[in-house]
């Protein structure tokens, strides 16, 4: 029998979950909307915001668990990837948590949790399978042949799909965080009314920063026409992005699943909430005969269910970490 405590707090999301035996029974978010305000994260702020949320975050989630504090046996905690001043809110707290009530330490890789998130509800992937991680910071197909041995095979070289869909939110003078705005609006457009150019990357890697550049200068030069342009079109412009990326994305992934042989393929990251994205891949269940697996939509955005499942394996591994442990804003697999 196992209580497992777990802290995320690596960019603007604040939470904290119960795994019981390899159950999560509380999984709390706190959300942080002072960044709408600046069209982004302010790290410092971030932080600052993290310190007020995480006690009564701790306090909610043992009580929608039912657990006491001292039931708990052992906390997990995202060491990185992150912002540096965000996860030493979260480090600290855990380390002086388990401290004071002599547990054990467990470090986790945010990216891997997002991975592992898959292992919280039935239907599970088999190992080994193919996951397409995406958010605002990463975009990677990983090859995971067991809890913790993972291999990214294919990568972005420079931004994330993520990033893609924010900063094309951003031309659109669509508020923060514009990403899901660009979903929503998509639902209404044609998809093919605009077509934005494919990037050429060789392997199974990604690149965004040229498709963002293709997509200031589509704004720029249609405004220059018609200043009513983006108005006129919203909806078609999200749904055509968003079709675009979607289509970047799940062809290098079905590159991957041809030259691994696998059929067992799974999506995880912020970005894996998108309806587009999600359509696609249950689409190409049927075109491909994959065995599909999508995060139910609580565990795609940050939050310490998937820091929690991760934990409760590595717990089951005994593989613990000391006080002296630091949190790392760039860290591998």
């Amino acid at each position: 029998m196992s209580i497992l405590l777990a802290i995320e707090s690596s960019c603007d999301e604040t939470s904290v979950a119960i795994c019981n035996n390899g159950k999560i029974t509380a999984n709390v978010i706190a959300n942080q909307t002072i960044h709408e305000n600046y069209g982004g994260v302010i790290p410092e702020l971030a932080s600052r915001v993290h310190q007020q949320n995480i006690v009564p975050a701790i306090q909610q989630a043992l009580t929608i668990a039912k657990v006491n504090k001292k039931d708990v046996n052992a906390v997990a905690f995202t060491q990185g990837p992150g912002l540096l001043g965000a996860l030493l809110v979260g480090v600290s707290f855990a380390k002086s948590f388990a401290l004071a009530l002599d547990l054990p330490l467990i470090a986790v890789n945010h990216m891997q949790a997002h991975i592992l998130a898959h292992f919280i509800d039935d239907p599970k992937p088999e190992f080994p399978f193919l996951c397409l991680t995406v958010s605002g910071g990463h975009t990677q197909i990983v090859l995971v042949k067991d809890y913790f041995d993972m291999e990214i095979v294919g990568e972005t070289l420079d931004d994330a799909a993520g990033e893609a869909f924010d900063k094309t939110a951003k031309l659109l003078s669509l508020p923060y965080p514009g990403g899901p705005l660009i979903d929503k609006h998509a639902r209404n457009g044609n998809p093919l009314a605009f077509k934005f150019p494919v990037p050429q990357i060789k392997d199974l890697n990604y690149s965004f920063s040229g498709f963002k550049t293709a997509i200031l200068y589509f704004i720029r030069d249609n405004q220059k026409q018609n200043p009513l342009f983006v108005e006129e079109n919203l909806s078609d412009i999200c749904a055509s992005v968003q079709h675009s990326i979607v289509n970047i994305l799940l062809n290098k992934l079905k590159k991957a699943a041809k030259q691994y042989n696998c059929n067992e393929i799974a999506i995880a990251g912020g970005v894996s909430a998108n309806s587009g994205l999600r359509k696609a891949l249950i689409d190409a269940k049927e075109s491909m005969g994959w065995n599909v697996y999508i995060p139910a939509f609580e565990y795609c955005t940050d939050n310490a269910a998937m820091i929690a499942i991760a934990g409760y394996h590595k717990f089951l591994a005994g593989d613990f970490v000391g006080q002296e442990t630091s949190p790392m804003a760039r860290m591998n697999f």
